[in-house]
């Protein structure tokens, strides 16, 4: 029986290529977007820890120039919060991006793979139509030639 060769075998492995590569930048951003998450909530822990501070600061005996000391620390430490959901911002659009890459060649891959099923399909229906033929053809010789003696 003759061997089933895809003649687009080599596209098809192009395509899971593809594929895997698009799973690891997948995989990058998706790491990317909760090390900037990750980022947010030691910053935000910050500022909870300098509020913290500056009530305690404003209790009691009032050190004027360490409650001005904290008030700056809270204020840098919330321009470091809005840059970083910027950065959290920005890393959603390249986890959405890599998302909608890999959902494409995906969609790819598995098209290819239909197209490979059904020329397996294809080619059986072939093999088996032609084992048929043969075996009608040697049916045919046996009989013919059991009849000729």
């Amino acid at each position: 029986m003759a061997k089933f060769v895809y003649r687009m075998q080599n596209i098809l492995e192009l395509k899971q290529k593809m594929e895997t590569q698009e799973k690891m930048a997948f995989g990058i951003a998706n790491a990317k977007l909760h090390e900037e998450q990750d980022k947010l909530q030691e910053l935000l822990l910050r500022r909870a820890g300098y509020d913290n501070e500056l009530k305690e600061a404003s209790c009691g005996n009032i050190d004027l120039q360490r409650i001005q000391q904290i008030k700056r620390a809270i204020d840098s430490i919330k321009v470091k919060i809005r840059d970083q959901m910027f950065a959290i911002r920005r890393a959603q659009k390249e986890l959405d991006m890599a998302r909608m890459r890999l959902d494409a060649v995906m969609k790819d891959r598995k098209t290819h793979e239909n197209l490979r099923e059904h020329a397996l399909d294809e080619f059986k229906e072939e093999a088996a139509r032609q084992e048929n033929k043969e075996i009608d053809e040697l049916v045919s010789f046996t009989y013919g030639s059991e009849h000729k003696h």
